[in-house]
């Protein structure tokens, strides 16, 4: 494998060329398209490490029908689109082809309703995710996914990757949150999916073929959002382990005792020195395992919750529990988890976040392989994650200047990926597929699923025009 010494290998494309570039100048506006070296260096990349693509040119469009002119003008002339948002995407899911049209959505930024009578929230894809948030408390409702780029990210890129967060364990993930999205399909016609109704079987459920998509069946542009009452109170605790069993068996114990937190986060040992390098927020560094509890909702529920969860910890092995005293140090607490990318980034030049999700069952399990896996290729690795879902973060800590340390991480990344499905597990949990994963999607789907993913992307993009490559490549 050489996926993170150079960028995987794309089918041939047409370059841009002037008289393209004249039409988008008249469909947008000289000012809203970029074409100079200089101007789009910064949309040939993501979050992810050491993929890199310069595109022929990008777009800021402000309307959906402007979207939709840009990807008919594609279409006529055999021009492929990727499209982005933010840039925040951690599998490559938004590296451009060279010479392709990038659409850029962040201006598309219109708050449109908060509508507090249907409990939804609609709004264009430019919108970033936590003035969502911040949009909905203001009427004291409650925009519940919050992955960790959420202060950054376009709620568009959310839905396009089916984003997480660490509250998805009580609250779940984007697609649990979206009641209707605009698309434009990929001949440029624009349609709308869903509705602000609860209940609706009237036909297949459409948007949510697009939801997770990667942008390769169509363009997000508009969203309708489910949203809820604002909890009225949360208590946020910190367990710390001298072993990861020990953490993994306090995380079934709280399930098994019906209760659902609102977050159950971890971070192991290599972690937790390099956060508390970081943020000095006081953790001793010597633990195995740190794990972040929260619960929230009604006032007296949450005081019951948080003393079980705390009982619990320390019957399963916890070597202490402590409880924030108020919300300012319960932002203190969960700023160790929030914290930890970028900690780790600190590190090395190169930061390689991961994402594999095993059942519960298996975490602890899947820890120590890790571990093995690190000891074994020589390699730094940091494991953060969430616990209450099996979601876990393996960080590899590296250069990627250095190709000999680079090949190494591919085989360890390979060994993870196969100890991951051999536990029932899957190759992303909240990430994406994108150019990072694809070579291991049929490993874990099986020949018929993903020759059928295939098919609808075939029937609805016969001319292979939008985000070509990603998830799979196109057929020759």
């Amino acid at each position: 494998m050489t996926l993170y010494l150079e960028l995987a290998r794309m089918p041939a494309v047409n370059q841009i060329e002037a008289p393209f570039i004249d039409t988008l100048k008249e469909i947008l506006s000289p000012e809203r398209v970029l074409t100079s070296a200089e101007d789009i260096v910064p949309y040939s990349f993501d979050g992810t490490a050491a993929l890199k693509q310069r595109p022929g040119a990008v777009v800021f469009p402000l309307t959906a029908e402007e979207v939709s002119e840009c990807v008919k003008l594609a279409r006529r002339n055999n021009v492929p689109v990727v499209t982005r948002g933010s840039g925040t995407g951690l599998s490559g899911g938004s590296v451009p082809l060279s010479g392709c049209l990038v659409i850029c959505l962040v201006k598309m930024d219109k708050l449109i309703e908060v509508d507090e009578k249907n409990l939804t929230l609609r709004a264009q894809s430019g919108v970033i995710t936590k003035e969502i948030d911040d949009a909905a408390a203001k009427v004291g409702l409650f925009y519940p996914p919050d992955p960790g780029s959420m202060k950054i990210s376009t709620i568009g890129g959310n839905v396009a990757e089916n984003s997480g967060g660490l509250r998805g364990l009580k609250y779940g993930v984007t697609r649990d949150y979206v009641m209707g999205i605009e698309v434009v399909l990929p001949d440029g016609t624009l349609t709308f999916l869903g509705n602000k109704c609860v209940k609706d079987v009237a036909g297949y459920s459409m948007k949510d073929l697009f939801i997770g998509s990667e942008g390769t069946l169509g363009i997000i542009t508009e969203v309708i959002l489910k949203v809820l009452p604002r909890p009225k109170a949360r208590k946020t605790m910190l367990a710390l382990y001298d072993s990861m069993d020990a953490a993994a068996k306090t995380i079934s114990a709280i399930i098994a005792a019906k209760i659902i937190p609102c977050t159950l986060e971890f971070l192991d040992r290599v972690t937790v020195q390099c956060v508390e390098d970081y943020a000095k927020i006081g953790l001793p560094t010597d633990v195995e395992a740190l794990v972040l509890m929260e619960t929230d909702g009604h006032p007296v529920v949450v005081e019951e919750e948080a003393a079980q969860m705390m009982a619990l910890a320390k019957a399963n092995g916890a070597r202490d529990v402590r409880a924030a005293a108020d919300e300012a140090e319960g932002a203190k607490l969960a700023a160790a988890r929030r914290n930890a990318f970028s900690a780790l980034a600190r590190v090395r030049p190169t930061t390689i976040l991961e994402d594999v999700t095993v059942p519960r069952s298996e975490l602890a399990t899947m820890v120590a392989f890790i571990d093995s896996v690190a000891k074994k290729h020589k390699l730094q690795i940091g494991t953060f994650g969430h616990l209450g879902d099996g979601n876990l973060h393996p960080t590899f800590l590296t250069n990627e200047r250095d190709h000999e340390e680079m090949h190494r991480i591919e085989i360890a990344l390979e060994e993870i990926v196969d100890e991951t499905i051999r536990l029932g597990g899957t190759v992303t949990g909240e990430h994406g597929v994108g150019l990072a994963k694809k070579a291991f999607l049929r490993r874990q789907l099986g020949e018929g699923s993903f020759e059928l993913m295939r098919s609808i992307k075939q029937a609805l993009d016969p001319q292979g025009l939008l985000n070509p490559g990603k998830i799979f490549d196109p057929r020759n």
